[in-house]
């Protein structure tokens, strides 16, 4: 859930003004992640196209306090790349000012985070599953365990995220104010999915598959160091394989030649021989 702070300190916070606000904080936050409710509504999202936007005039304090801890707002999201877990909010939260003024729609590609700023747009990976999405970053929080961002409706809809409340993701920005002409291959990155889900032809590259998910990650960070394209750790499914395998896929890719390609890539690099697998 999002927390909307609006000056530089918080110091103004006080008596019984502080202790109604984080009271009500207290109870908003009950509602995050798996807790919040799906909307009854039809499920129709309007996509974020990245743009070049000036900071918003709200929401980018050098700093602020949250429950005691202080979070300092970064001036640019220059080459911000994180791993880390995703929740969502929705319905309780729509038609709400956002940190950036902006009101809060659940049905548009959205976020809040901490420290980038406002706005920032990102592309976001559920690594559980190789979806994407593409966000605009407008709003401050999450503050609850070890979140790092927290995505409007429509977003955990499209990562297949909202049964499970949370996820583990990568958030990257591709922000064309902070990254100028290196924008357009960060852009380019999320367009190519954009159009391989549309025409069915998404397909992974599959690097590894191990019993234990620590080795399965040691080797994915491997990759994310060298590669541009997503990479995931795909936990077995219920009624697997016994004993149960962790895959570390590299995707989704447009096509199987695209797949080759890179697996000639990564076979250099002394990997054994990847295996091309749909989603």
């Amino acid at each position: 859930m999002p927390f909307r702070p609006t000056t530089k300190d918080q110091g103004w916070l006080s008596g019984a003004l502080r202790l109604g606000l984080l009271s009500g904080l207290i109870m908003l936050m009950a509602g995050c992640g798996s807790t919040s409710k799906t909307p009854s509504t039809s499920d129709i999202f309007i996509e974020t196209m990245p743009k070049a936007e000036p900071k918003s005039r709200r929401g980018n304090m050098d700093s602020y306090v949250v429950f005691g801890q202080r979070y300092h707002t970064k001036s640019s999201s220059r080459n911000y790349r994180e791993t880390g877990v995703a929740s969502w909010y929705g319905k309780k939260f729509h038609g709400r000012d956002t940190s950036s003024g902006e009101r809060y729609d659940m049905h548009r590609m959205t976020a809040a985070h901490k420290t980038l700023p406002l706005p920032t747009y990102a592309l976001v990976t559920n690594l559980e599953n190789g979806r994407r999405a593409v966000v605009k970053i407008n709003d401050r929080g999450p503050f609850v365990g070890n979140r790092i961002i927290d995505l409007s409706y429509a977003a955990a809809k499209r990562l297949d995220m909202v049964n499970a409340g949370t996820a583990r993701v990568e958030v990257r920005s591709i922000d064309p104010r902070d990254h100028g002409q290196d924008a357009k291959t960060l852009l380019r990155l999320a367009a190519a999915d954009t159009r391989a889900r549309p025409s069915g032809q998404a397909v992974y590259l599959q690097v590894g598959a191990f019993g234990s998910r620590g080795n399965a990650e040691q080797l994915r960070h491997r990759l994310v160091s060298t590669l541009d394209t997503p990479v995931l750790v795909k936990a077995p499914g219920a009624g697997g394989a016994a004993p149960p395998l962790y895959r570390v896929q590299v995707g989704p890719l447009r096509s199987t030649s695209d797949a080759d390609a890179l697996g000639r890539r990564l076979t250099a690099l002394g990997l054994d021989q990847p295996v091309v697998v749909s989603p």
